[in-house]
């Protein structure tokens, strides 16, 4: 089997993550924060250790600004719902998944909020930074309150300017939220640097962690309404959640054998590098690129935009059609609009959707060489018939 559906979540993990989740779930795998026991201790610890790590590794001063969550969605609707107010207005850019749209949609079909989009690269591929700004200042009113940003697609591998983005943010006084679902782990972040007020992002994709593992960074003072209530092992007594981070945000127990695996992941793209991941991801995407781009019946979309995720169609052949197909062949890709119908319709994919590449540093060109064979193989096929 041949695994190109990393940009839905990474496999296979490392061999140091599926070691860590063995371990916690044998040695030390009690309630963190909830007992002075032992093994609550050592769950505890091992919370603190991923939240230093992923603190680390995005630029924060403290660990406490890390809050764990289930994926990146859990995360924007953690920071959408809880930062938002009713009248405000808020900006998201063409390419946004639904886990930023269908929040944005329902609080705007409440009369909650109003939204507009901005264009982004893919709308106009000659567009460049200062276009993209100039989008995003046009569409700012007295009312506009936060911004949201997909720092990658997760249909094709165009990547927002988040540095010019977040001063642009800062100098208007917006919240800058930022879906980092394909770049954690892959692309450099600081949200320093870049001015982010809460960032989300994925424990399961380009960090390598297990399934169920996310995280919401934010800023230090950023306070949010909770989306959740109940128990956080503090303040037991009082009715109301704690007011401070991160407690205030983890109502019940947490995942701890999933962040003890997200832990060990983080380390591992520390230790291999996030630039040196980006080029061996990137080095793939340019050979794909040149081998599917000289195969007659193949359309490219955005292939100018270089990263980890390559998006295609096949001449008169459903996406999903296609995906089925290279199954059967042992290529694991995705097919249809990938929960993006925005970023689709920027893309101008049609009907049907696309098909989608994403790679990890597990992937070799073997592995290209074979998904090219099987899509000249299906191509041949269709034309026979």
């Amino acid at each position: 089997m041949i695994y190109l559906d990393n940009a839905a979540t990474t496999f296979p993990k490392p061999p140091s993550v599926r070691r860590e989740v063995d371990r916690c779930l044998r040695d030390y795998c009690g309630n963190p924060g909830r007992s002075a026991h032992a093994l609550s201790l050592a769950a505890a610890e091992a919370i603190f250790d991923c939240r230093r790590e992923a603190a680390e590794l995005f630029g924060l001063p403290s660990p406490e600004q890390i809050i764990f969550t289930y994926n990146t969605t859990h995360a924007l609707n953690m920071a959408i719902k809880g930062l938002l107010r009713r009248g405000d207005h808020v900006l998201i850019s063409d390419m946004e998944h639904n886990a930023v749209y269908r929040p944005i949609w329902l609080l705007h079909a409440f009369g909650e909020i109003t939204f507009d989009i901005y264009p982004t690269y893919p709308a106009s591929p000659e567009a460049d930074v200062e276009a993209i700004l100039d989008g995003i200042r046009q569409r700012i009113r007295p009312n506009t309150r936060m911004l949201i940003a997909s720092h990658v697609s997760n249909l094709c591998s165009a990547e927002l300017p988040l540095t010019e983005i977040g001063a642009l943010c800062r100098e208007r006084g917006l919240l800058f939220v930022v879906d980092a679902a394909q770049s954690a782990g892959i692309a450099d972040i600081d949200c320093g640097a870049m001015e982010i007020d809460a960032l989300c992002a994925p424990g399961h994709k380009g960090l390598y962690g297990p399934q169920g593992s996310g995280i919401l960074a934010l800023r230090a003072g950023t306070v949010m309404a909770t989306l959740l209530e109940g128990g956080s092992g503090v303040n037991s007594l009082d009715g109301a959640m704690p007011d401070f981070a991160p407690e205030r945000y983890e109502a019940g127990t947490l995942a701890t054998p999933a962040i003890a695996g997200l832990c060990a992941g983080i380390r591992f793209v520390r230790e291999r590098g996030v630039g040196q991941i980006r080029a061996a991801e990137q080095m793939l995407y340019r050979r794909l690129r040149e081998m599917l781009g000289n195969t007659k019946g193949v359309t490219l979309y955005a292939p100018e935009r270089e990263g980890s995720t390559l998006l295609f169609n096949l001449d008169g052949i459903a996406s999903t059609q296609a995906a089925a197909m290279l199954d059967k062949a042992g290529i694991c890709l995705r097919a249809g609009f990938h929960c993006a119908p925005l970023g689709h319709r920027t893309l101008n994919t049609g009907d049907d959707g696309a098909l989608r590449v994403g790679f990890s540093v597990f992937n070799r060109t073997t592995d290209l060489e074979a998904l090219v064979r099987s899509v000249k193989e299906i191509l041949r096929e269709s034309h026979k018939n």
